[in-house]
C-alpha cells in the first residue's frame, strides 16, 4: 500500500503493508534509525516519536495510521547543530548507552513544547513511559532543566 506522510518536515512516500509498524517503516524503509527498538510492546519508550505533535510509541502504530500526518523523530531535533535538549543531554550525562536516549529526547521535547513544569517530579512524570537502565534518571531530569534554561536565556537575549 502506498502511504504518504511528512517526516521531520519533508514529504515521505512508502510502499508498505498497512499494518507494518511505524517503527519498522522508519528504520527499514526510510532510514531513520534514531528511533530505537526496545521492547516492541510500548512499555519502554525507546521508540517514542511525535505524530501531529503528540507523543506515540512507534512500535504500536500501524504505518497506515500516519497517512497524511506529520511524524517527528529524533533526527528532526537538530538542525545544523544539536538543539538545546540534545546538547544538555551530552553536557549533563543524560545520554548513556543510547538505547533510550532518542525516546527520552522526544518525550522531553514534547514536555517542553507543551510548557510542562520543570520541577523534578513533573519531569519524571512526563518521562514515566520511558525506561532507562543506565543513568538513574537524575542526569536526564537535569538535562531537561538545563535545556529549558538555555532556551529561556536565548529568548531573553533576542
Amino acid at each position: 500500500m502506498r502511504i504518504e506522510f511528512r517526516l521531520n518536515g519533508g514529504a515521505v512516500t512508502v510502499d508498505a503493508p498497512p499494518m507494518k509498524r511505524l517503527l519498522d517503516v522508519l528504520r527499514e524503509d526510510v532510514g531513520a534509525t534514531g528511533t530505537k527498538y526496545g521492547c516492541g510492546e510500548g512499555e519502554c519508550g525507546a521508540c517514542t516519536v511525535r505524530i501531529d505533535g503528540h507523543g506515540a510509541m512507534a512500535c504500536l502504530v500501524p504505518v497506515v495510521q500516519v497517512r497524511g500526518t506529520e511524524v517527528a523523530t529524533v533526527e528532526g531535533l537538530a538542525g545544523e547543530r544539536l538543539d538545546a535538549l540534545q546538547q544538555a543531554f551530552l553536557e549533563c550525562g543524560g545520554a548513556q548507552c543510547g538505547i533510550c536516549t532518542p525516546g527520552m529526547l522526544m518525550a522531553a521535547a514534547d514536555h517542553l513544547e507543551r510548557g510542562g513544569a520543570l520541577d523534578d517530579a513533573s519531569i519524571r512524570e512526563a518521562l514515566a513511559g520511558n525506561i532507562c537502565r543506565c543513568t538513574g534518571y537524575s542526569a536526564i531530569v537535569e538535562s531537561v532543566q538545563r535545556a529549558s534554561q538555555v532556551v529561556a536565556d536565548r529568548g531573553r537575549a533576542t
